[in-house]
Parts: structure tokens; C-alpha cells; sequence
């Protein structure tokens, strides 16, 4: 389930789609009814499940966009619902695209207040540019008590250049590594190394454990504009 939850995580923060007719934003897509397919594997290679993005409307200089995740054998597990908005040279997404669906599923029937820090992706990246943390608290009600929980991605960079081949294609990529810390009830992190390139977006994703051990990948496998 962890695992889980940290994909949710990794693929909203670096979800896109197609090339944009909005001009405001380099790497998510600003037109309706764009749609991504990330497959997502084990540190085996095994399939883990399929993410689909989709961009629902847009309105202006905000997008609305909608993750659905599925299991592996295409059971149904969660869908979220945020907003992108172009901000300066650049987009803001919504903090609450950070908390997992599976989270969201877990605590339903419960009151969740949530604040937070956008999560901001400029238009023009370059090597050894860092960029803004992003941050969500939650508090889950379940009267009379008070649960607290948060997300950090932190330690956020760009490494350097690479192409990467997937099953969509092949492309050049800027390569964006980040950490991700849990706090729910214990402390959990993991460091996750991003492909992104300019009109397509996420290519894959790498996502590793405090050893530094490989603990799941996810690549683009399908679009559709």
C-alpha cells in the first residue's frame, strides 16, 4: 500500500500529456480531453498498475485534471480531482493533488482539513537549477480526536539532460530528482528521479528507498490528443 501511495504521489507531481495550445505552460498540457497512460512496474519489472491522466477542462490560464489509478488487473483503486494553474513563467499545482487516493478512500466517511504549499514547475529548467518545496498537512477528525499527517517533497533539482526510449517513443529529457517524506503516524521517505521532456512530459520515473535501493519504475506507455 505504501507503494502505492508514493506512485500516486511521484506521477501527480510529474504528470503531463501532450504538447499545450496554452503557451503558459512548458510541461502540462492546457488542452481538453488530453489524455496519458503511465504504467507502473516493480523493482522486478513486474506491472503494478496503470495511472491514466486526463485533462478534463480548461478555464483560462486553469486547467482541471483528473488521475484515475488501477491495479494491475484493472480493478479500480482511486481518482483525484486538482488544478493547474500558470503562474509567472511557469504552473502552480495544487497541493492537494500530493495526498494519494488511497488515503482519501481510507478516511472518506471522516472530516480532513488540509493546507499547504503549492507544488510549482517552471517552463525553462536547467542543469543544477533547484526548485521550490512543496508541502501538505493534514489533519484527519474522528471526534474527539485529532490525527496529524503531512508530505514534504523536498531536495527538488534538475540533475542534467538524457534520452530515454519508452514503449510511446523515444525522447529527449531533462531529469528532475526530488525526496518525498511521510509523516503518518511513522516516518517514511524515498528519493525519486524524474524524465521530463518539453511538449510530452513525464517518460519515466525512478523511485528508490532511503538505501538507495530501486523499489519501482513507471513509464509513458500511451497519449492521446
Amino acid at each position: 500500500m505504501k507503494l502505492k501511495i508514493y506512485l500516486t504521489i511521484v506521477l501527480v507531481l510529474t504528470f503531463i500529456g501532450a504538447k499545450s495550445q496554452n503557451n503558459c505552460s512548458t510541461y502540462y498540457p492546457f488542452k481538453k480531453g488530453v489524455e496519458v497512460e503511465i504504467t507502473n512496474y516493480d523493482k522486478k519489472g513486474k506491472n503494478s498498475g496503470v495511472v491514466s491522466h486526463l485533462v478534463k477542462d480548461v478555464k483560462g490560464n486553469v486547467a482541471v485534471f483528473v488521475t484515475n489509478m488501477k491495479d494491475e488487473k484493472g480493478k479500480h483503486i482511486s481518482e483525484i480531482e486538482y488544478n493547474v494553474e500558470c503562474i509567472n513563467d511557469g504552473v502552480s499545482v495544487d497541493f492537494k493533488s500530493l495526498i494519494s487516493g488511497d488515503i482519501l478512500k481510507q478516511y472518506k466517511d471522516m472530516e480532513i482539513n488540509m493546507t499547504g504549499t503549492n507544488l510549482s514547475i517552471p517552463n525553462k529548467l536547467s542543469t543544477g537549477q533547484k526548485l521550490p518545496n512543496a508541502k501538505v498537512n493534514m489533519e484527519i477528525i474522528i471526534s474527539p480526536i485529532k490525527m496529524k499527517s503531512s508530505i514534504d517533497i523536498i531536495d527538488r533539482m534538475v540533475e542534467g539532460k538524457e534520452a530515454i526510449t519508452t514503449p510511446a517513443g523515444t525522447f529527449d529529457c531533462i531529469v528532475i530528482t526530488n525526496k518525498t517524506e511521510m509523516k503518518m503516524g511513522i516516518k517514511t521517505s524515498m528519493t525519486s528521479k524524474q524524465w521530463l521532456s518539453a511538449g510530452i512530459g513525464m517518460v519515466k520515473t525512478e523511485n528508490f528507498n532511503k538505501k538507495g535501493k530501486l523499489i519501482g519504475y513507471s513509464v509513458l506507455t500511451n497519449l492521446k490528443n
